[in-house]
């Protein structure tokens, strides 16, 4: 994996786009006294890198009707089925997060459900055919908070090549 090195106008321009990823790119230029076309070309070659990996809206899933979140992890019962499982679990609505992990877990996921029953009949009708011989289950009360990598690096003074 490379790292890419940022300069300063880099840095201004990534802290003010993880705050606020509708902000007029006028609005970014004149915050960083430089041209909005040049906004849009270092935006273009963060992107490009893959250090911006696009934006997104959030969806408040309880005002969808999706009370509970749940955290689980995945116990296989053939962990050569990895890939299967995986792409399986992509075809699952509600699985909306899945992570390859250390530890005691060969997948672990997150979800939504309606209810604790609509989560035990996700378990039940559509995880448990998957291969999984159990499962661990943490239900999520509140998100406490979720935020992105801090942009407290230094400055090295070296531009991206």
């Amino acid at each position: 994996m490379g790292h890419h090195q940022l300069d300063e106008l880099d840095e201004k321009i990534l802290k003010m786009i993880i705050g606020n990823a509708r902000i007029p790119f006028l609005e970014v230029a004149r915050a960083c006294n430089v041209s909005g076309a040049a906004i849009h070309q270092r935006i273009q070659k963060l992107t490009n890198l893959g250090i911006i990996k696009g934006s997104e809206f959030i969806v408040d899933h309880d005002k969808l009707g999706y009370e509970t979140s749940a955290y689980m992890g995945l116990f296989l019962k053939d962990p050569g089925q990895f890939k299967d499982v995986v792409k399986a679990l992509q075809d699952i609505p509600e699985v909306v997060e899945c992570y390859y992990t250390t530890g005691q877990y060969d997948l672990f996921i997150k979800l939504f459900a309606k209810n604790n029953q609509h989560l035990l009949e996700i378990i039940h009708s559509k995880l448990q055919p998957l291969g999984l011989s159990r499962t661990e289950t943490l239900i999520s009360f509140k998100d406490a908070f979720k935020r992105q990598i801090p942009m407290d690096f230094e400055f090295k003074g070296e531009d991206m090549e």
